[in-house]
């Protein structure tokens, strides 16, 4: 049968079809959901402590706001989160007793969310207590601190965040800092780590806890690879071959290194990470703001207005499979995780990984990719667990 249709109806159907495109919808089969329910899970970064000292919500329950509750994440598989104990990288903090007490504020925050709901969630202080949890049907609360300024120039204080839980430290953040150069800063007083910054790295190994090279400049990162006798992680990084000129992401040549260390790299969702349309986004609306605010124009919020008319271009779930597919070519499918940095990048998560609950979507993309059971649970949990185990076995010696 011959259809005719009207240019204002033939326009409708071409609008349609552009937005189906650009909203892809994903949906797992019941073999993706098994295998993100009945495995380990582990996201190394979540930023829900930040997140709920910031404007309190109980995510023991479920939220309107975020993209971590603990419903969403039992729909999405994920039973070991890395919650980030984040400080914010500037002067107001650094060195000043600041960064250390808001640690400790939002460990706090994460013993009392376990407190609250202790059938559903159990701290984890060890690779052991997340199998033990696992099995007995909790979600784990892991720790990792986003920046090492709490450490303030003190040994003992790693000790210290050490007894309470913290399980990865990111050396530096958005600035450098007392104890390594940062990847965003253009300042590099260090050119790396600081002599303090090499000196922690040892005692980080000797103690049992993780070294996260995300943030951290390329100088920097190289020397941690000297210096570190277990394998590290990038807890939240993507790769600079679809971002170039992002130092923020890892190269082909630090994914090599990392593979001689035995490390991990857990690929960050966030769309900037993933695309460089995405990453050009910022840049042009931060040009755009310049330019309206030279000329004398005033906007309330010049974000929401530029993104009204310019709007922002979504990754998708398929890019994301591109940074997996490319580090397990490379370098192999033991050296791949997942750290999300859900909480962390506003409204830029991915068409199809928008919250917790979508792992499945991931592990449906990978299973459509021909990846086997076996190298999904390795890119769930299993490589995380690996170092995780290995950095405590090493601490025994000591």
């Amino acid at each position: 049968m011959k259809v005719t249709l009207s240019l204002a109806a033939l326009s409708l159907v071409i609008a349609s079809a552009n937005l189906s495109a650009a909203e892809k919808q994903y949906s797992a089969s019941e073999l993706a959901e098994r295998i993100a329910k009945q495995n380990i899970l582990i996201d190394t970064h979540i930023d829900v402590p930040y997140r709920i000292a910031d404007k309190w919500d109980d995510v023991s329950k479920a939220t309107k706001d975020g993209d971590f509750d603990y419903p969403r994440a039992v729909k999405g598989g994920l039973n070991v989160p890395f919650m980030s104990i984040y400080i914010p990288a500037s002067l107001e903090f650094e060195g000043k007793g600041k960064s250390y007490q808001l640690a400790n504020q939002l460990i706090d925050g994460m013993e009392a969310l376990v407190f609250r709901a202790p059938d559903k969630f159990a701290m984890a202080y060890s690779y052991k207590d997340a199998y033990q949890h696992f099995k007995k049907g909790k979600m784990s609360i892991a720790m990792g601190m986003e920046n090492g300024s709490p450490m303030e120039g003190d040994m003992k204080n790693l000790k210290h965040f050490y007894d309470r839980g913290v399980r990865y430290i990111t050396l530096a953040h958005s600035q450098s800092n007392h104890i390594s150069d940062s990847s965003y800063d253009v300042r590099r007083k260090w050119k790396g780590l600081s002599p303090f910054g090499k000196d922690l790295v040892k005692e980080m190994n000797n103690i049992g806890m993780l070294i996260d090279v995300s943030h951290i400049s390329d100088d920097a990162f190289y020397q941690v690879m000297k210096l570190s006798k277990v394998p590290v992680i990038a807890s939240h990084s993507s790769l600079r071959k679809y971002t170039p000129g992002f130092e923020r992401n890892m190269d082909d040549e630090m994914l090599l290194a990392l593979k001689k260390n035995g490390g991990v790299i857990q690929i960050n969702f966030g769309s900037s990470f993933v695309t460089s349309a995405s990453r050009g986004w910022y840049d042009k609306r931060k040009e755009a703001q310049k330019a309206a605010e030279d000329s004398g124009n005033k906007v309330t919020d010049f974000a929401a207005a530029y993104r009204a008319k310019n709007p922002f271009p979504f990754a998708t779930l398929d890019q994301v499979l591109d940074h997996i597919d490319h580090v397990v070519k490379l370098i192999g499918i033991n050296h791949v995780g997942i750290g999300s940095d859900y909480d962390g990048v506003g409204d830029s998560l991915p068409i199809g990984l928008k919250d917790v609950s979508t792992y499945p979507n991931l592990v449906q993309g990978l299973l459509d990719r021909g990846y086997s059971e076996g190298q999904i649970k390795k890119i769930l949990g299993g490589n995380t667990m690996r170092v995780w185990r290995q950095a405590e076995e090493y601490a025994t010696q000591f």
